[in-house]
């Protein structure tokens, strides 16, 4: 076969391609294969072009008896790992066996994978710890403390709120798992906002007095109508307003306000915001990209202890893009953070 048939033939295939003549020197390269590799082309020897060992071994045994095998190349692309499922396939020329290479991108596969695999690893460790503490005071309460109880009336208070850790942890996993599930159905009966407010406000209030903050509300007479789903919104709503309630500085003034509707570029469309203030500690700027991952917080510790699943943000970023909303997130330490839900009125 010429060369600039090969090199033709090559440069038709979509992913990227090497062919490694029989003198161990790459023979044609179509263009992603030559962007893939930047260290080496056309007459390179493919040790000098691919330097992973078992790259070069699987090369090395094709060239030897003109077989067919699979391995996998590691790769950097933009400042993000890529993983390529590469094959390695004989083919004769009249100066000997040569050898093609395809590669055939699974970076998303394997980070599917990891997700998955994180998330098993971060929701075992949440559940580990309230089930250890639970075994240890039946342990307890069967024996030392079995008659004191003084000792079990303060065990059975904790037992009571590892188990409501548990399960809020549990009613989050299901919030999050179903709302994933719909997220490309975009909800649109007609919810009215204002309603969804007032239901949120009466059922947080007890927390507010109970921490010491007062609830500063700002929302227009009448009615505020946006297309979406009502538990859901009313979900968003709880959980903005119930973290600003558990991190918000006691004493201060927890802000809530809705607006609009009014042309909202990010929408590119008309929308209305629910717009919640806190005057806590704030978050440092490296912390907010990520906050609505799942399991992610910035303090561990003070999460536990006010009853965070770690999961609320997450819930709440994905119910906002099911209704074709955005998110906003900002914070500065010491002066506290703003959460902003932009949703379109149509």
């Amino acid at each position: 076969m010429a060369d600039v048939q090969l090199q033709s033939l090559v440069e038709a295939l979509p992913g990227p391609v090497l062919v490694i003549g029989p003198d161990e020197r790459i023979l044609a390269a179509n263009r992603a294969g030559e962007a893939l590799f930047a260290a080496g082309g056309q007459g390179w020897h493919y040790i000098t072009a691919l330097r992973q060992p078992n790259v070069l071994d699987a090369i090395e045994a094709t060239l030897g008896d003109g077989g067919r095998r699979q391995t996998r190349y590691l790769g950097s692309e933009g400042g993000r790992d890529t993983t390529w499922n590469v094959t390695a396939a004989g083919l004769r020329l009249d100066g000997g066996i040569a050898v093609i290479l395809t590669f055939e991108d699974i970076t998303a596969v394997e980070e599917a994978g990891q997700m998955r695999r994180d998330f098993v690893a971060n929701v075992s460790h949440e559940l580990r710890t309230p089930l250890t503490a639970l075994v240890g005071f039946i342990e307890t309460l069967r024996g030392p403390a079995r008659d004191d109880a003084e000792a079990r009336e303060r065990f059975l208070r904790i037992m009571d709120a590892e188990a409501g850790r548990m399960a809020r942890l549990l009613q989050d996993l299901l919030s999050l798992s179903k709302v994933e599930q719909d997220e490309r159905v975009r909800p649109m009966d007609p919810v009215d906002l204002c309603d969804v407010l007032d239901e949120t406000l009466t059922l947080l209030r007890p927390l507010g007095d109970s921490s010491g903050l007062r609830l500063e509300v700002e929302r227009p007479e009448g009615e505020m109508i946006v297309p979406g789903h009502a538990g859901q919104l009313r979900q968003v709503m709880r959980n903005l307003v119930e973290n600003a309630l558990k991190y918000g500085q006691k004493g201060e003034a927890v802000g809530i306000r809705l607006t609009g509707p009014t042309a909202e570029p990010a929408l590119r469309s008309e929308g209305v915001r629910l717009v919640v203030t806190d005057r806590g500690e704030g978050i440092a700027a490296h912390h907010i990209a990520r906050l609505t991952e799942r399991f992610y917080r910035v303090d561990m510790h003070r999460s536990r202890e006010v009853g965070g699943t770690g999961l609320g943000l997450a819930i709440v970023k994905h119910i906002v893009n099911r209704h074709r909303g955005r998110l906003r997130i900002e914070s500065e330490l010491g002066a506290g953070s703003t959460f902003t839900v932009i949703l379109p009125t149509e």
